[in-house]
């Protein structure tokens, strides 16, 4: 006779959710994530998204599928309309309550953290993986080369240069960075420099492709409408 009723109060547990004194979504997010999420709702930092029959074709929304199978359906990092949505595979693995993301495709690694989690609806923060924390330490690095020649107008194209900056993982630079020569060219070429290592060094740690053409300098810097203009 106990362990018939030790028996039915494990069922009535399961089915309820609530032997534990802290009752939490999380404790079964690992099976209650499979599923569609779209209708994105964006607050501060916090995504919220609602479970879905299907994603739409028109509109972001993410799949958590069996054998840890993702797809991420979104108009790309550029954003700009007319919006062409597609889909991007990759695998999803769950450490409590952060869900880490591998896809092919910028950024190669990512992760969110859950904050709440129900049958109907999901609410995400963005929590950053070391290749994001590498690649804003990145740009920082080119920001603060930018900081040098910022709001400077172009009004002499005779003291204006360019150079190369940035590392293509394939090879070569990034593009070309016009500067004038009225500023103090040694520091930021320094910098310049600093910036292209660290991005050489980013793209090897994190195995980065590329394209591999072959990139023409320009032949000179043109001021126009107070901009330097790179003529090739």
């Amino acid at each position: 006779m106990k362990k018939i009723i030790f028996t039915a109060a494990i069922i009535f547990c399961f089915i309820n959710m609530r032997c534990e004194p802290n009752d939490d979504a999380l404790n079964d997010s690992d099976n209650l994530l499979i599923g569609h999420w779209a209708e994105p709702q964006y607050n501060d930092q916090n995504i919220t998204l609602t479970r879905v029959n299907t994603l739409p074709e028109a509109g972001y929304g993410i799949s958590f599928k069996t054998k840890n199978d993702f797809v991420e359906r979104s108009s790309g990092w550029c954003g700009t309309p007319p919006l062409v949505f597609s889909d991007y595979q990759g695998k999803w693995e769950l450490t409590e309550d952060v869900v880490a993301i591998t896809q092919d495709h910028f950024p190669n690694n990512y992760a969110w953290r859950i904050v709440s989690l129900t049958e109907n609806e999901l609410t995400l923060t963005r929590e950053l993986t070391e290749q994001e924390k590498d690649y804003r330490a990145l740009m920082d690095l080119f920001d603060d080369a930018l900081d040098l020649i910022e709001d400077i107008p172009c009004e002499n194209s005779e003291d204006w240069t360019f150079t190369p900056y940035g590392a293509k993982a394939c090879g070569g630079p990034q593009w070309f960075l016009a500067y004038p020569t009225t500023i103090d060219v040694e520091a930021f070429l320094e910098k310049i420099e600093v910036y292209t290592k660290a991005e050489d060094d980013y793209n090897r740690k994190w195995s980065v492709f590329s394209t591999c053409e072959v990139i023409n300098a320009p032949t000179d810097v043109v001021c126009e409408n107070g901009f330097p203009i790179l003529k090739f």
